[in-house]
C-alpha cells in the first residue's frame, strides 16, 4: 500500500536522482537469493543528502500519524532501518529501539536493543521490502517480547505478491512511501530508462525468480 501518490512520486525521483535505485535491465545484478535482477536499491544513500533525508523522515512520520496513532515506540530493523527509525522517533518524540538480525553473542545476548516494556505498541521502520522475510522476523521478535506491532512502514517496496501474502499470513499491515510500479514511470519521465527498458523491467517484476535464467 502506498500512503500518498505525490509523496511516492517525489521519493521515486529522489531515489533515482542519487542512484539509490540503479536500473540495469541489460546488465542485471545478482541477488543473494540467486535471482538475476535489473534493479539494485540502497536507501542508505539517502542519509547522505539532508534534503532527501528530511523529506523521507517527515513522510514516514506522516504515515504513522495518519495510520498508526497511539503508538508508544518506534522500532528499526537492523541495519538499514536503524537510522531512519531513529530520525522518525526524534520527529515524533517517541522512544526508539532496534531489532538485531541475530542475537548478540556476548553480554546480555540481546535481540532487541533499547528500553521497552511489555504491552507497548510499536511501529517498525524498514528501508526496503522485498519478500518481507527480514521485516516479519523482526515483527516476530517484538511480538515474542510482549510488544504489539501495529505495522511496518518502509521507504521502498518491490511489490512482490509473495510479500503481500507473507504479511497477510503474519497478520501484519505494511505501508510504503514508494513502490516498484510507481517508480517505473518516474524513471521514464526523467529519461533514466526508455519505454522499451520499462517493458523489460515490468516482465522481471511479474516473474523475478526465473527472469533471464
Amino acid at each position: 500500500m502506498i500512503h500518498d501518490i505525490n509523496i511516492a512520486n517525489e521519493v521515486a525521483k529522489y531515489l533515482l536522482q542519487i542512484n539509490a535505485i540503479i536500473l540495469q535491465p541489460n546488465n542485471p545484478f545478482k541477488w543473494a537469493s540467486g535471482w538475476n535482477s535489473p534493479i539494485y536499491c540502497d536507501n542508505r544513500k539517502t542519509l547522505s543528502f539532508p534534503e532527501i533525508r528530511t523529506f523521507i523522515r517527515t513522510s514516514l512520520s506522516s504515515v504513522i500519524k495518519n495510520y498508526y496513532q497511539g503508538s508508544n515506540i518506534i522500532a528499526g530493523v537492523a541495519t538499514a532501518g536503524i537510522p531512519h527509525g531513529a530520525l522518525v522517533s526524534e520527529e515524533l518524540g517517541l522512544p526508539f529501539i532496534y531489532v538485531r538480525a541475530k542475537t548478540k553473542q556476548h553480554g546480555k545476548k540481546n535481540k532487541i536493543e533499547g528500553y521497552y516494556e511489555k504491552g507497548q505498541s510499536a511501529i517498525l521502520i524498514e528501508d526496503l521490502i522485498s519478500s518481507g522475510k527480514s521485516s516479519l522476523e523482526a515483527v516476530s521478535v517484538l511480538r515474542d517480547s510482549g510488544i504489539h506491532v501495529k505495522g511496518v512502514v518502509s521507504i521502498f517496496n518491490y511489490g512482490f505478491d509473495a510479500a503481500i501474502q507473507n504479511f497477510y499470513n503474519a497478520n501484519c499491515k505494511f505501508i510504503s512511501l514508494c513502490d516498484y510500479n510507481n517508480m517505473l514511470p518516474q524513471a521514464v519521465e526523467s529519461n533514466y530508462i526508455t519505454k522499451k527498458e520499462m517493458s523489460i523491467l515490468k516482465k522481471w517484476r511479474k516473474d523475478p525468480s526465473s527472469w533471464k535464467k
